[in-house]
């Protein structure tokens, strides 16, 4: 069984598509996914199902119980240490991405209007490759309290959160824990600010 799952998950990495150009071309890119209701979503097959999260359009109504990993200090990152009475935005990327480097410059030059929203950038990649990505791409994001680059050791998110379809996924729950809004793809700057921050 535990074989079969983890073909399973093989299988659901390589259905991620990565920095497709044509997402810029589709017509509900300005529209969160919680509207854009016609295109159907993956979903992993759960072998025990209680371990499948409960979804809206696919990704997790509430922010599910996770275990990742500070990329800078290895130390364990869960829902317990998510900062309290505010927004909270998990940005699933890959550091080889061109519109996730993108979307994190356009977020650090417009930092001041994200002060109270928590980012979260989260990989399954290699930690050496995500060591830098905020120093390399969106310098004024480094250091930031509400900043911090997570390591999916264990690719729990495609099992919990959601699996996406394209790079860079963005899922941005309220104060409540419960699920605001998500997208995939490159998308305008005032777009992603809008939808972090209302």
């Amino acid at each position: 069984m535990r074989k079969l799952y983890s073909g399973i998950i093989a299988g659901a990495l390589l259905a991620v598509t990565a920095c497709q150009s044509e997402n810029k071309t589709n017509t509900q890119q300005d529209q969160p996914t919680e509207q854009a209701t016609a295109q159907p979503q993956t979903e992993l097959q759960f072998p025990n199902p209680q371990q499948a999260p409960q979804t809206t359009q696919g990704a997790a109504t509430f922010i599910p119980t996770f275990k990742f990993y500070k990329v800078k200090s290895g130390m364990g990152f869960t829902n317990e240490d998510i900062a309290k009475n505010r927004n909270t935005a998990f940005i699933l990327f890959d550091p080889n991405c061109s519109h996730c480097r993108d979307e994190a410059a356009h977020l650090a030059k417009h930092y001041d209007r994200l002060q109270d929203v928590n980012l979260y950038f989260v990989s399954m990649n290699d930690p050496a490759l995500m060591a830098t990505f905020l120093e390399t791409f969106a310098k004024e994001l480094a250091g930031k309290p509400n900043v911090e680059v997570l390591y999916d050791r264990n690719q729990e998110f495609i099992q919990r959160f959601h699996l996406p379809k394209q790079f860079p996924a963005n899922y941005v729950y309220g104060t409540d824990g419960k699920l605001k809004s998500n997208w995939e793809g490159d998308k305008d700057i005032d777009f992603i600010l809008t939808e972090l921050t209302k």
